[in-house]
């Protein structure tokens, strides 16, 4: 089964059937994975793998939260909790004791930048690097599809050897990710849980149980004990190998603790973590190079063993990215895999990326491929940025992509406008009513409400893989007619592209907002123009949202089923374009686009008049279409 989820939902979906009951604390951006899993509990009325319901305990910190976890497990009880960046390192005491205990206890972690010379909410690994040390295994997926497959494997690794995950993914750049994916089978997943297991360690809990934990030790045995736990961390690649093969068999996937994608007789190499690992697939599917990728899952403990296993014998230069920038300190990433080549005539440099959601693009990683083949080489490169300090920035390198025939839109929004909702709904419904991938991205500035959202849309046939902005757009799409003088949206226009402006302006009081260089684009790009006056409905506002989807609905439904009202849209934009014909796609965007436009509602309709005036809308329709 497919369903439109984001990273968040992917995750919360399948922790939920391994847990009895778990603490939480909100924090940016891993706040809804415990408003799922309320949802799923108290809402749905939703059974786990225990046939019970979810218990939800919302605590007044992260320590708090991480504590009950702490005593729940002492106690014989499976939980789990969710954070990110400085909710992850209030969580640290705990989590060396529930390691140095061997609880079987996972945190779910949409990665996040920590606030050092300044606070930030978006996303990178700093947090997770930070807890590196704790005992915790550390598994990272790099989409939402990941996020949904492999989920399952860190609970039923957790459970086989005792050892505690935290199970990562990118905050906001796969946490809010809108993808199409494919839901994976719980049902059968459930068949795998090894039942013995469970009851060894219901048969360790603190309650009713003649158990000691939590002794005092001195030099003698604090150290001798310190090193017996060597043998469980040395096995857990093997576990977690074992564990994925499970869901390999259910998805009909390949995923290993690392994973080799790329040529076989690849002289260039990057490994890499992460959203970013999906950037790299589509610049090795794009140029016709010998190049690699070693996507890493398994990050603690790092195995050494099999990326030697896995790496081209042909491999003569590698580029480790790090998304971490850990003080004086060299990468960490970097370092072992440094450690793990140090006897092979490799050349290994380390980079860094991505710093608080720093977009990395197609043009960023082939830099780093070209990079590789310099003889001026040096370690601590950077990508994504231009630093005019240490000068240790690579300059993007641009090439043609072999299949552009993923439609691409690019909304420009204003805070609390309702058009991040309302392009959520959109590619809902083009990905669930057609035969497409989808993928919705959203951009913020710092204010949120009042500043500036990006609407990142991507549409296609095949699999998305693309995990960076929309910088190519074939339809932007703004909001604010002040933007054309702020923002230069039509610079990275596709050929033959389309810009819509909502606006009250006349086609000849408009013409003084475009620039010389914005006339000029549209001249030669052959760029339509459409002046919609689109007034958008504020989706924040609940109750308004379900008679705009339901119209959307009923539109296309309706178009899609009517070949003669479907070839009258499509003969009216013939008429303004000189194309004569258009992908099914953008024949798609089109038809949604235009059904904004019918509802073109003014700011000065009120509140209390505005579910009359939307249910008379949906019944004149009706009535009008004889339905």
């Amino acid at each position: 089964m497919k369903k439109i989820i984001d990273g968040n939902y992917a995750c919360s979906y399948v922790a939920y059937n391994f847990i009895e009951a778990c603490g939480i604390y909100p924090i940016t951006p891993s706040s809804p994975m415990s408003e799922n899993i309320d949802v799923f509990s108290n809402v749905d009325k939703r059974l786990n793998y225990f046939k019970d319901r979810v218990k939800l305990y919302q605590m007044q910190s992260e320590a708090g939260a991480v504590a009950l976890c702490h005593g729940l497990l002492q106690n014989g009880v499976f939980s789990s909790t969710f954070t990110a960046s400085q909710g992850l390192l209030l969580m640290l005491p705990n989590m060396y004791k529930i390691a140095g205990e061997m609880l079987p206890f996972v945190i779910n972690v949409a990665s996040r930048s920590i606030a050092t010379h300044a606070l930030s909410i978006f996303g990178d690994h700093q947090d997770i690097y930070a807890a590196r040390t704790t005992g915790f295994a550390i598994f990272l997926s790099s989409s939402v599809q990941q996020v949904m497959d492999l989920t399952s494997a860190v609970y039923l690794s957790t459970i086989d050897t005792n050892i505690p995950f935290i199970n990562s993914f990118d905050g906001f750049r796969t946490s809010h990710e809108y993808q199409k994916v494919d839901l994976i089978d719980l049902e059968e997943v459930n068949k795998y849980v090894d039942k013995e297991k469970i009851k060894a360690f219901r048969k360790r809990a603190l309650y009713k149980n003649n158990v000691t934990r939590g002794t005092h030790l001195n030099d003698d045995l604090y150290f001798q004990l310190s090193e017996a736990h060597n043998v469980y961390y040395n096995n857990l690649p093997y576990v977690v190998e074992k564990s994925l093969s499970i869901i390999n068999k259910i998805t009909n996937k390949n995923y290993h603790i690392m994973d080799y994608y790329g040529s076989k007789n690849a002289k260039k190499v990057i490994v890499a973590m992460g959203s970013v690992c999906e950037t790299i697939r589509e610049v090795i599917d794009n140029l016709d190079e010998e190049l690699g990728l070693v996507e890493v899952h398994l990050f603690r403990p790092f195995s050494i063993e099999y990326l030697n296993k896995i790496l081209p014998s042909t491999v003569e230069n590698i580029a480790v990215l790090d998304r971490t920038k850990d003080g004086g300190e060299v990468a960490p990433l970097y370092l072992d895999v440094l450690n793990a080549l140090k006897n092979k005539n490799i050349k290994i440099l380390s980079g860094r990326y991505g710093l608080s959601s720093r977009d990395t693009n197609i043009y960023d990683i082939k830099a780093v491929y070209d990079f590789l083949d310099k003889e001026d080489t040096f370690d601590n490169f950077t990508i994504g940025i231009i630093d005019d300090l240490n000068n240790k920035s690579l300059k993007p390198v641009k090439f043609n992509k072999k299949n552009n025939e993923q439609e691409e839109i690019l909304i420009y929004g204003y805070g609390s406008d309702g058009m991040v909702s309302a392009s959520k709904n959109i590619i809902s419904i083009i990905g669930e009513e057609a035969d497409n991938y989808v993928q919705g991205y959203f951009e913020y500035d710092s204010k949120k409400q009042g500043g500036l959202t990006k609407s990142h849309l991507r549409i296609s046939k095949e699999e998305i893989k693309s995990s960076y902005y929309v910088n190519e757009p074939k339809i932007v799409v703004c909001t604010k007619t002040s933007y054309l003088e702020k923002y230069k949206m039509l610079d990275n226009i596709r050929e033959n592209g389309i810009f819509i402006l909502n606006t009250f302006l006349s086609d000849e009081e408009l013409n003084n907002y475009f620039t010389d260089n914005d006339k000029k684009i549209i001249k030669e790009r052959n760029i339509k123009v459409y002046n919609k006056n689109i007034v958008l409905i504020d989706f924040e506002r609940a109750k308004y949202a379900s008679y705009y989807l339901d119209f959307i609905k009923f539109f296309y439904n309706d178009l899609n089923n009517s070949k003669d009202k479907k070839d009258i849209f499509l003969n009216e934009y013939y008429r303004e374009s000189n194309k004569k014909k258009i992908s099914k796609n953008l024949e798609y965007c089109l038809i949604f686009i235009s059904s904004m436009g019918i509802l073109n509602y003014t700011m000065r309709i009120k509140d209390r008049e505005f579910e009359k005036l939307g249910l008379t809308m949906l019944t004149d329709v009706k009535n009008f279409l004889q339905i």
